[in-house]
């Protein structure tokens, strides 16, 4: 079983930075995309950024420009840097990995990380 493990949410003033952090159990060699993705109270769950196997990326319109996820398949880690944060990005952040294998399609989330942007 896949299991993401998602660490660096917390409390942060309006215009500051959080570095998020998701920690895989497998090689990302299995993943053919990986990404974040984040709920606030009484909203859907929205894509925030996703990156490829390839390494191409896709933002959210909202946060580009000031988000920027990366990954490194050596340490099995996935970041996302969160600058110029604001109010409006307060969320649940959660870790998604797309995973493509030839007995199907799986999807594995972590159990979420709190970002709370407030002065």
């Amino acid at each position: 079983q896949v299991q993401l493990v998602e660490s660096g949410g917390g409390l942060v003033q309006p215009g500051g930075s959080l570095r998020l952090s998701c920690a895989v159990s497998a090689s990302f060699h299995s993943f053919n995309a990986m990404g974040w993705y984040r709920q606030a109270p009484g909203n859907k769950r929205e894509m925030v950024a996703v990156i490829i196997s390839g390494g191409s990326t896709n933002y959210a319109d909202s946060v580009k420009g000031r988000f920027t996820i990366s990954k490194d398949s050596a340490k099995n880690t996935v970041w996302l840097q969160m600058n110029g944060l604001k109010p409006e990005d307060t969320a649940v952040y959660y870790c998604h990995a797309d995973q493509l294998m030839s007995s199907g399609r799986f999807e594995y989330w972590g159990q979420g990380t709190q970002v709370t942007v407030s002065s």
